[in-house]
């Protein structure tokens, strides 16, 4: 298709304006809440900010000059040739260029100084227009106190006394419509705009992020430079009325291909939050197959309501391409709990055991009595495994110290199907929640951000903290693939995984194997059709000194080889306990069965398994389509290369390799 310039170098006066027929500015009439909104200095413009039109794009840049004390035009279009169809132009400011020479006896004296400053919009989807270059500084004096009207601002005044009923004054009206960022859709690298009232809920216009000096522009600027080095970068920026920041989201390509592998439990941490940090961040994170956490997303939230958890909640549904989690984990807060169950209806939501029980000391410190009072709450939170049991050791604790008043025990009886373990053996959390008194857990960013990091700081740690976590995943995968893992038992179940998982979680389960020679006196006790049940005795360590005998009950289905001890490690960590595998022991299973080998766990994961959620969605006619399903499918190719100098040829051979076939496509 045949590309025309027309216009290549700005050459007219201001007063001859460059105007094609049927391309007049359509200003728009607000009201005097608008007029009032746009009176505050707009935002500079910036690459990638984008436009539902041409005269909207004008608009903005026009109401920036007249801020700023210069004046704007149109200087150059392209048109695409069969149609007529404007699909990039360059908006200059009126200082541009030169003008023509006059044979006139008294031509007028030369106003233009040539003026470099300029934006040029692009049409992109047929629908959008967006700013792909930018140059701010002019080489003339500007000043929005110089009492003078440009032509591009008359405009505005016109269209304003246009619109006003004739018996009403006219007043100046700034006519830019409130801009939205670069919004990408559920294609991914396409954009659409995100109605506040549709696909994310309206927000109180009162509240909004409490941004230092260099703030805004150093996360947008950010963004901006994201969309241009990373293709599947993606963010929604939430602004009021009034251009404010009220809430903000993105997640770059890695977040979003490991949401496709990892998207089983997922865990919100508002830590950032809970503690008043400066900055008001709130992170999506998973679980890779290294047992490592992986980030999934990030925000910033400008107030904790619901309405606002369920703006950066849709963001990040959306970012996702609809696809919610079945586990939520998060700290116990009412308004998280209520957005959670607006967004994600069908997913389990579970407090995190772990925020809940550092509160202790917190909460009930100054109690007498304390440090009995928090052995007996462990005892009842982790020791129990029976429903009935933990009743009886909480009522009790309860009475024993006068209790019942406490509003913060009070408020974690009333939640206990949310966090306490005994209460949650039926989902599934990979690993996610610490469910054992000695476990800890670590907030992605620790070690990156206090708490009075800046927002400009963080977007400056932010890729450091990403290079750090994705650098200790490939030297996790190298040692995975290239070595050999030691065996410390004669035990088969050691051998068979050790050339499965990868070897973080396979030395979580080699102590599993190591500890089924503190399981004893393995009985029968019952009997159910193809039903058994088994009861295991282990010696367990009480507080580091003593050891008691413990009694754990196992089911085992003899047809289909299920199992199922009362401990339910396998749903809380991702693979059997010591009980179940003595009891397979017992019965001469040799293998673990392939039910509880979870591929999510395996050293080749990411290679034999295709991110194919969404696909049946595709757009096979959307070109934004194609590119996100593609980008999504190579992440494992790239990531395999990088193993090891071999693998890196190999990859970039076959690469090579396609790029040929393009070329000759391109010449037949």
């Amino acid at each position: 298709m045949e590309e025309v310039c027309l216009n290549s170098e700005p050459v007219f006066d201001e007063g001859d304006e460059y105007e094609i027929e049927g391309d007049s500015i359509t200003v728009e009439h607000y009201d005097e809440t608008s007029e009032t909104q746009s009176k505050k200095e707009p935002p500079l413009p910036t690459v990638g900010l984008e436009f539902d039109s041409f005269d909207e794009a004008y608009d903005f840049y026009n109401l920036y000059a007249k801020e700023q004390g210069f004046g704007i035009r149109v200087s150059n279009s392209w048109f695409r040739s069969k149609r007529k169809e404007r699909y990039r132009a360059k908006l200059s400011c009126s200082s541009a260029g030169f003008k023509k020479k006059s044979e006139a006896n008294h031509p007028r004296p030369e106003t233009r100084t040539g003026c470099p400053a300029m934006i040029v919009i692009r049409l992109v989807d047929s629908k959008r227009w967006r700013i792909v270059e930018v140059e701010l500084e002019h080489n003339h004096q500007v000043s929005p106190q110089i009492k003078r009207f440009y032509k591009s601002h008359k405009k505005m005044i016109l269209a304003a006394k246009k619109a006003q009923p004739p018996s009403e004054p006219v007043t100046e009206v700034h006519t830019i419509k409130l801009y939205r960022t670069a919004v990408v859709d559920s294609g991914c690298n396409g954009y659409t705009n995100v109605n506040e009232g549709e696909s994310l809920n309206p927000v109180d216009h009162s509240k909004h992020l409490d941004l230092k000096e260099g703030d805004a522009h150093a996360v947008y600027n950010y963004f901006c430079r994201m969309k241009l080095t990373n293709p599947n970068f993606f963010y929604l920026m939430d602004l009021d009325d009034e251009g404010r920041l009220r809430n903000v989201f993105w997640a770059d390509a890695r977040s979003r291909a490991a949401y496709g592998y990892f998207c089983d439990t997922v865990a919100i941490d508002t830590s950032c939050l809970a503690n008043k940090f400066e900055i008001p961040l709130i992170s999506f994170v998973g679980m890779n197959h290294h047992g490592q956490s992986v980030l999934l997303g990030c925000g910033f939230l400008g107030h904790e309501s619901v309405e606002y958890f369920v703006w950066i909640f849709r963001a990040w549904l959306t970012c996702m391409l609809g696809r919610p989690p079945q586990v939520i984990i998060t700290d116990q807060c009412k308004p998280l709990q209520n957005a959670i169950s607006e967004v994600f209806p069908g997913a389990r939501h579970c407090y995190c055991l772990w925020y809940i029980m550092q509160r202790v000391p917190e909460k009930l410190g100054g109690l007498k009595g304390f440090e009995t009072i928090k052995r007996q709450m462990n005892k009842a939170v982790y020791e129990s495994l029976k429903i009935a049991e933990f009743e009886t050791s909480w009522a009790d604790m309860i009475k024993r110290h006068n209790l019942g008043d406490n509003k913060w025990l009070q408020t974690l009886y009333e939640d206990r199907q949310r966090w306490v373990p005994v209460y949650l053996k039926d989902t599934f959390f990979a690993g996610m929640i610490p469910v054992q008194e000695n476990d800890g857990l670590n907030a992605f960013f620790d070690g990156y951000i206090h708490k009075h990091t800046s927002f400009k700081e963080f977007v400056d740690k932010y890729d450091l903290a990403l290079h750090r976590k994705h650098l200790k995943e490939a030297m996790a995968d190298l040692e995975s693939r290239t070595s050999s893992f030691e065996l410390k038992t004669k035990c088969n179940f050691e051998v068979q995984l050790s050339k499965m998982y990868t070897k973080a979680i396979f030395m979580k389960l080699q102590s599993e194997v190591e500890g089924m020679y503190s399981c004893f006196n393995t009985k029968q006790v019952s009997v159910n059709g193809p039903i058994i049940t088994y009861m295991v005795k282990e010696r367990v360590e009480v507080e580091g000194k003593e050891k008691v005998v413990r009694y754990y009950e196992v089911l085992y289905e003899t047809t289909q080889v299920d199992i199922r001890c009362i401990c339910s490690l396998f749903n809380f960590k991702g693979y059997l306990c010591r009980h179940a595998l003595t009891v397979l022991n017992y019965n001469g299973v040799e293998e673990i069965p392939s039910r509880y080998i979870l591929p999510r766990w395996s050293k080749d994961f990411k290679c034999r398994y295709v991110v194919d959620h969404g696909s049946g969605d595709i757009d096979v006619y959307n070109p934004v389509h194609w590119q996100n399903n593609l980008y999504k499918r190579a992440i494992p190719l790239v990531e395999e290369g990088a193993l090891s100098q071999q693998h890196y040829k190999v990859v970039l051979d076959e690469l090579q390799g396609l790029l040929n076939k393009f070329s000759v496509l391109e010449e037949m």
